[in-house]
């Protein structure tokens, strides 16, 4: 399986910013092969594109997520099943009933693949907009956080995503959701 998926990924590569914006679609939203495996050796190879490339896979990955939205709204949980196992799925309804639709921003920092967040909001019935928002937030902070690692580190930024990336997410992660809480202190607040 796992050659067939380098094979893949190989073949996709040949089509440069064509292939990662397919990549980034179809991940968020079906497909088990994340964007990050693509853009950043992409990024790493031209480092003067990528931001470009954490665009491109920015924007891919939020339209993949309306597919993925339609499909948790027309099909449901079944599908979900059909990915992952359900101890995942239950994680993912944890998130949801904590911190409603923020947990799609927080999807961008998990190690859940994030299609299953984007189908678990159709399932929820998460409003497009808010969807489109969470997703730009979660996913344009995940790549442009890369992109700015490798105009940082050049080539040195491969075996640094790999060993840091998982704190450095959830970090950031961290971040917005304590920022997220005081917005809704200090909008509570204001109410009262």
């Amino acid at each position: 399986m796992s050659e067939w998926i380098h094979t893949f990924e190989d073949w996709l590569l040949e089509f440069g910013s064509i292939g990662l914006f397919i990549v980034s679609f179809m991940e968020s939203s079906f497909f088990p092969i994340p964007p990050d495996v693509l853009m950043i050796p992409m990024g790493i190879a031209n480092p003067d594109r990528a931001f470009w490339y954490a665009f491109l896979t920015t924007a891919g990955s939020v339209l993949g997520a309306l597919l993925g939205w339609y499909i948790g709204k027309k099909v449901g949980r079944p599908i979900l099943r059909y990915f992952i196992k359900e101890e995942k799925i239950v994680k993912v309804e944890q998130y949801f009933e904590k911190y409603g639709a923020m947990a799609i921003l927080i999807a961008g920092f998990t190690p859940i693949p994030y299609k299953v967040f984007t189908i678990f909001s159709g399932i929820s019935r998460v409003k497009i907009p808010t969807l489109i928002i969470w997703s730009i937030i979660g996913r344009g902070a995940r790549f442009f956080l890369e992109a700015a690692i490798i105009v940082a580190l050049g080539d040195k930024a491969m075996p640094f995503i790999e060993e840091n990336f998982a704190m450095l997410t959830a970090g950031v992660g961290g971040v917005a959701i304590v920022g997220y809480l005081i917005y809704l202190f200090v909008r509570k607040a204001k109410k009262v």
